[in-house]
């Protein structure tokens, strides 16, 4: 694609890779999961039970967990992201939100996690729905 520039990036260590989870894991449990899904409410659709964090090789993303209403497949579950922090760089990250059409889209590039993590906070179109 024109204009669009690729960089490497010394890849992240184990212990980096453990530090960013937790920081993360906390940020779900203290601030996501009372905010956008305080208690589980089963419906006759799709309806959100978990919230939680996966590295997939130097990006981690932010996915809710659904389960399924319908009769046809009740009970049945699967996972759909809605953020993701692609790291860059030393303590830098992208700032990913995950379009309808299952596309990533760079919202906010070179972020530290602090700035990552307070951007999911407060922009809609990189939270839970």
């Amino acid at each position: 694609m024109a204009g669009e520039q690729k960089s490497w990036a010394r890849p992240l260590s184990k212990a980096d890779k453990a530090r960013i989870s937790a920081r993360c894991e906390e940020f779900i449990a203290g601030v996501l999961m009372p905010r956008f899904l305080p208690e589980i409410r089963p419906t006759p659709f799709n309806y959100p039970i978990a919230l939680m964090g996966r590295w997939r090789g130097e990006r981690f993303s932010f996915i809710q967990r659904y389960r399924s209403g319908f009769s046809e497949n009740i009970g049945e579950e699967f996972d759909v992201g809605f953020a993701r922090l692609d790291h860059v760089g030393g303590e830098r990250f992208d700032l990913m939100w995950h379009r309808h059409t299952g596309q990533w889209l760079c919202l906010h590039p070179r972020l530290t996690l602090a700035e990552g993590l307070e951007a999911i906070e407060t922009e809609e179109l990189v939270q839970p729905r």
